[in-house]
């Protein structure tokens, strides 16, 4: 259900009301019913500014407010998200239908958009009253407050609709897609010293602490959901997953991968109210073995038997949420995000590079075939860079985080490879009764979204990189520190190999056989046990990593203005010192991996650079764990090592050696 209308008019026919700041805050002590599953939208903009100089208050922006279950009622937990476009400082409180407050937040997160967060385990039945106080002081920066009405019953769910997987009560615009950046970023949210991992991204959904959204439509309905994403299907299965909750359109389309020299197109796409349309039609039934002729009294026939009909094909009943994510999961893959960045029919579309724009649930695509979302940033401080954090599925399942840096971010120009770098999801709208989405001069133009952009595809590779580091950290940088935090990286980068090394370890183990290789560039984009744990795109990025922190020292000294060098040192001082650096933390930097008998065995991060060579053949997951670590033959690291790949395989491996050894992934023939 939509926001009742209000005195200043609609979003330009979106449904939701559009109030000035001012309105809204002058009108704080009138408390306006949260309809259940909908929410607020207030906009500093035009009305505001107009009416005079803008307060500090005014200039919050946009404020969305979501009460969780999407119809609370007193026999589940009472969830409050008030997010703001601008940096707004203020305390969240909850009062109760008795006029006490029970529960209040001053922790502000995200940065943009910002967001507080408040829960009651037990809210009694009645009105509550959920307040925004403003540390600032001064006209038009008084509470903010909205009235939540909590049953004393448990409701039904949001009902249904004929020919979609959900009824549809909401639309997308600035304040759902502040709240999905606010959900993503609660969602994946841990310290950030912490390297967090999942085996599925069902474990991060059912976690309550968590998912703002766990059991929002109160049907028990995140029990029943199994989510393994690769590193293609985990943008679309969180934005399915929100939308399904928050009653949104959602669709996405079917891609060719590229070839040829071309980008990958996007012919066909399908949204709820034709998903079924998208899967692969029944594989043709088998004929049944013709049997031998026989001849006498009772000669049979050796013809065939005729084939059955095919059985009709079903496109009535939508899918379930849970059919509808799996055909996704069979309908995308890496190139649905690599389409060329100015086309129109894609299920992303790219924006510029601003501290803005790289928000939460941004999309990144690596030229190469990876996939990663934005789910945090950080800005800088005076003793830290700005930080993007961001996850990425793998082939078998896992869910990991990790920081924006070249060695997990690459970067290409090259019309063979599509279209790279930060893209959003393409707004899906409903227009006499059916769903599209919008086209790229329509975003540029609606004042909700307005950031279309072709900006990227001006820029050459280590343009990009010196870009993202002045959105990330637009004061100079400390060399040292900056340094650090690049071998931070390599060490994280190294630990999640690890995972994935020790997955291949245990197939090996489970006497499930080999892994067949593909030939060619398949071996990046393969499916079956080769896809799952096998590491050539993985290990690549490590290559291309290690080539990024033994060469800082000479970026430092390229763009000496971009960092704050020490007056009473030259350019090659602090180059030589930087060197040192290195030196040392590659040395006392140390981490292990399980050999092929479960013992362990510890490294430096020397080690593996020093090794680099020898993970120019270490993706194989047929080789033992020693081998795929570099380590030397007969030596005591190698000595439990009694698996190796098919001389075949290795045959192939190094003929296509080249490729690891020039840092680059061969484009689709």
């Amino acid at each position: 259900m939509i926001c009742a209308d209000s005195v200043a008019g609609r979003d330009r026919g979106k449904g939701l009301p559009v109030l000035s700041a001012r309105q809204l805050i002058g009108a704080a002590t009138t408390a306006v019913s949260l309809i259940a599953g909908a929410f607020l939208l207030a906009l500093a903009a035009g009305n505001a500014l107009a009416q005079g100089p803008a307060s500090e208050c005014d200039a919050a922006g946009e404020i969305a407010l979501l009460p969780s279950p999407w119809a609370p009622w007193k026999g589940a937990p009472l969830r409050v998200m008030l997010v703001t476009e601008k940096p707004l400082q203020g305390e969240l409180s909850l009062t109760g239908p008795d006029g006490s407050v029970a529960a209040t937040s001053r922790e502000r997160h995200g940065g943009p958009p910002y967001f507080w967060f408040a829960e009651i385990k037990e809210p009694a039945a009645g009105s509550w009253r959920a307040t925004l106080t403003p540390q600032q002081a001064g006209a038009g920066c008084r509470p903010i407050t909205r009235e939540i009405k909590v049953r004393p019953d448990k409701p039904g769910g949001p009902g249904f609709a004929a020919g979609s997987t959900w009824p549809l009560r909401n639309t997308w615009n600035r304040a759902s897609e502040n709240l999905f950046s606010a959900w993503v970023e609660k969602l994946f949210d841990d310290p950030l010293d912490a390297e967090p991992s999942w085996p599925a991204l069902h474990e991060v959904v059912r976690d309550p602490s968590r998912n703002f959204l766990f059991n929002h439509l109160g049907l028990n309905e995140d029990a029943k959901i199994y989510l393994r994403p690769d590193c293609a299907d985990l943008p679309y299965t969180l934005r399915a997953y929100f939308a399904y909750k928050m009653g949104l359109p959602y669709g996405f389309s079917k891609c060719s991968r590229g070839g040829g020299g071309r980008a990958p197109t996007c012919p066909q796409w399908f949204s709820l109210q034709n998903a079924e349309a998208a899967k692969p039609p029944p594989p043709p039934p088998v004929a049944a073995p013709i049997p031998p002729a026989i001849s006498g009294y009772f000669g049979v026939s050796g013809a065939p038997a005729p084939l059955a009909p095919p059985a009709p094909r079903q496109t009535g009943a939508a899918p379930s949420f849970a059919e509808l994510v799996q055909i996704v999961s069979d309908s995308v893959h890496s190139a649905s995000a690599r389409t060329a960045i100015a086309d129109n029919n894609t299920d992303y579309y790219p924006v510029p590079l601003s501290a803005d724009t790289l928000r939460p649930g941004t999309v990144y695509a690596d030229p190469y075939g990876h996939i990663l979302m934005i789910v945090r940033r950080v800005a800088q401080t005076e003793d830290a860079a700005g930080i993007i954090l961001a996850v990425d599925g793998q082939p078998d399942g896992t869910v990991a985080r990790k920081r924006f840096w070249r060695g997990n971010f690459l970067y290409a120009q090259d019309p063979a490879l599509g279209g790279p770098g930060f893209k959003r999801f393409r707004p899906v709208v409903v227009a006499n009764g059916a769903m599209r989405r919008l086209n790229n001069a329509e975003i540029g133009k609606n004042p909700q979204y307005a950031d279309f952009s072709l900006d990227q595809s001006q820029l050459g590779v280590e343009d990009f990189y010196d870009r993202m580091d002045d959105v990330m950290s637009p004061s100079p940088l400390d060399p040292t520190r900056a340094i650090k935090e690049a071998i931070t990286s390599l060490e994280e980068q190294v630990k999640v190999r690890v995972t994935s090394v020790e997955n291949g370890r245990k197939f090996q183990n489970s006497k499930r056989g080999e892994a067949t290789m593909p030939d060619g560039p398949a071996i990046f984009e393969t499916s079956g046990a080769w896809e799952d744990f096998s590491t050539p795109s993985r290990d690549l990025r490590l290559l291309i990593a290690i080539d990024v922190v033994l060469g800082f020292p000479d970026r430092v000294a390229r763009r000496p203005e971009r960092y704050a060098m020490p007056k009473d040192k030259s350019v090659a001082e602090v180059k030589a010192e930087l060197e040192r650096v290195l030196a040392s933390e590659l040395a006392t930097r140390k981490f292990s991996y399980p050999r092929s008998g479960g013992s362990g065995w510890t490294l430096a991060l020397r080690d593996v650079i020093d090794r680099a060579a020898a993970l120019e053949m270490a993706y194989n997951p047929n080789d033992c764990v020693e081998l795929r670590w570099g380590a030397l033959a007969k030596s005591d690291e190698a000595s439990t090592c009694k698996r190796y790949a098919p001389a075949a395989q290795r045959e192939k491996m190094s003929k296509y050696r080249v490729w690891f050894h020039e840092r680059r992934r061969p484009p689709r023939a």
